[in-house]
């Protein structure tokens, strides 16, 4: 999309809120008159107290926020903004007279997007201020896309009355495991979106299949095998999904190769898909439905276990995921219902797995 294309879709939020906040109303008055326009609606605040007051009641676009004031300065009024306020994608501009290279630094520590000095050109403030309106645009249209994506991803476990809360269940296991593994943010928010995601793609599957009572014949199956590509392919355009696309369409996968559904065996099969499918297939044996109670806790752990041998899980990650129940079951668990199981273990259960004395696979799988 041209940056022409993109103004163009905006044009139904103007007029874009600006919030000026200046101790000097000469400054203030500047800003406005620089600024006041069918694009955009100026409002000020004499300190920062005032400005504080006028976002918690208000909704800006932007703030162009002086940084030497009495009483309480920018860069305190920019820190309350993120922490205190919650607003992290608020685009702040500092606005100062006195602006060194500290100055400048403190202020980008405190939030700040951007930083402009007295006297300005006219032309550069509004720049600016355009250039950071344009980002925030951007930005709630990707926040849009997501908060789509999340409620069609409801509506699928919504649409099965046994899932109850499955995506929640595994958006959380599914951290706490990436957590103990020492993955990075990055792909933990990556693994708590396909804990909700995962299944989105069960949209492009019918209900007569979705809900049928008897086992799927093989046409049947054969489509249902088909919804991991949907739902990889209904969140790989948006770039805030390029490290869970790859969970929803693998997490079917085996490292044998026996999976689907493109068969990727081992290493090919991407990492985090690899640590997803383990917290999937440990939820599906915990949960109760009307149809299957939840297995006991020993029954759970045996199954993981000889998945594994059999070659269907990653030999390496398996130890891990088993060591961490072992060592924090309630972590795992609080979310299910062998939770009142979990409290009332005894160390003996665990003390084999967390010593890895059941666990002797070899690195390329497969049953010994």
């Amino acid at each position: 999309m041209t940056m022409q294309a993109q103004e163009s879709a905006f044009q139904d939020s103007y007029p874009y809120r600006v919030l000026v906040v200046d101790d000097e109303p000469t400054q203030r008055m500047l800003e406005r008159e620089i600024l006041e326009s069918p694009k955009y609606k100026v409002s000020e605040a004499a300190d920062g107290a005032a400005a504080l007051a006028m976002l918690r009641e208000q909704e800006f676009d932007v703030v162009l926020l002086d940084v030497r004031m009495p009483g309480m300065d920018g860069n305190e009024v920019c820190r309350w903004i993120r922490a205190e306020l919650g607003m992290s994608m608020l685009p702040v501009i500092m606005v100062t007279g006195f602006g060194g290279h500290d100055d400048l630094a403190i202020s980008l520590r405190e939030g700040a997007n951007d930083f402009i000095r007295k006297p300005y050109h006219p032309m550069e403030l509004m720049a600016r201020v355009d250039s950071a309106v344009h980002h925030k645009r951007m930005t709630d249209q990707l926040d849009s896309a997501e908060a789509v994506l999340f409620a069609l991803a409801r509506m699928v476990e919504a649409k099965d009355e046994y899932t109850g809360d499955h995506c929640t269940r595994l958006a959380h296991n599914a951290v706490v495991f990436g957590e103990a593994l020492g993955r990075n943010g990055e792909e933990l928010t990556a693994l708590r979106r396909a804990g909700v995601l995962h299944d989105i793609g069960k949209l492009g599957i019918s209900d007569a299949i979705l809900r049928k009572r008897g086992p799927l014949d093989a046409d049947e199956w054969a489509i249902m095998r088909q919804h991991p590509r949907i739902g990889a392919a209904l969140c790989e355009p948006l770039k805030s999904m390029r490290l869970t696309a790859p969970i929803i369409c693998h997490h079917h996968e085996r490292w044998d190769g026996s999976g689907y559904p493109h068969g990727l065996a081992g290493e090919a099969i991407p990492l985090l898909a690899r640590v997803f499918q383990i917290v999937d297939i440990f939820d599906a044996l915990s949960f109760s439905r009307p149809y299957k109670p939840a297995l006991p806790l020993q029954q759970v752990v045996a199954i993981l276990e000889e998945e594994t041998a059999r070659g269907w899980r990653d030999p390496e990650l398996m130890p891990v995921f088993l060591d961490l129940l072992a060592r924090q079951p309630q972590s795992l668990l609080a979310h299910g219902d062998l939770a009142r199981e979990a409290e009332g273990l005894g160390a003996s259960l665990f003390q084999d797995i967390a010593r890895g004395g059941a666990l002797n696979w070899g690195r390329r799988g497969g049953g010994q």
